[in-house]
Formats: C-alpha cells, structure tokens, sequence
C-alpha cells in the first residue's frame, strides 16, 4: 500500500525559511514523477512544484527563485526547500506521488507565514 508522510512545516515569520519533506513507502517511486501542491483557505489546490524521475524542476511562477525541490530516490523521498516565505505562501502543503496509473496524496503538513 502506498503511503507518503510529509513533515517539517510551521509558523514561520515573512522572510524565514522552512524545509518540507515527504517520505513515500510502499513499493520504488524512482521513476516516477513527485511533487508539491498547496492549498490555502478557500482556495482550489494548486501545483507549487515537482519534479521528474531524472529531477528535472518545475515551479510555478509564483514561487520560482525562493523554493527548491530536490528528491532522493534511495530514500525514496521528496523536499522542498522554502525560502524568502511570504504570507500569500500559507496553506496546507501535499505531496504528490504520480504513478500514471494512479495519484497518491500525502495527509498535509500546514506552513503558516504570519509576523
């Protein structure tokens, strides 16, 4: 059974930096995509980033040049590094497992930007 756990978000002030992390169990993800999606209150789920099986990025345009998205396959497991957070970037943030045949969610780890 597929499973992805992400950890590490909180409250952090405008400026600081979180690091999420996303551990996938159940089988060997490597060539696979991965990513990250978020959702804030009353707001549709959006894709922040991702990344290929060969870790090549792609961000949304609205968080380009502050997060990083990296993946260990050995670990079988996701980051993302945030950094210059704002407070448009809280919400709830999902990890995403994308095996073609079927997508997999993670249960949501909530980063809060507030002074």
């Amino acid at each position: 059974q597929v499973q992805l756990v992400e950890s590490g978000g909180g409250l952090v002030q405008p400026g600081g930096s979180l690091r999420l992390s996303c551990v996938a169990s159940g089988g060997i993800f490597r060539g696979f995509a991965m990513g990250w999606y978020r959702q804030a209150p009353g707001k549709q789920r959006e894709l922040v980033a991702d990344i290929t099986s060969g870790g090549v990025p792609n961000y949304a345009d609205s968080v380009k040049g502050r997060f990083t998205i990296s993946r260990d396959n050995n670990k079988n497991t996701v980051y993302l590094r945030m950094n210059s957070l704002k407070p448009e970037d809280t919400a709830v943030y999902y990890c995403n497992l994308d095996l073609v045949v079927a997508n997999y969610w993670g249960q949501g780890t909530q980063v809060t930007v507030s002074s």
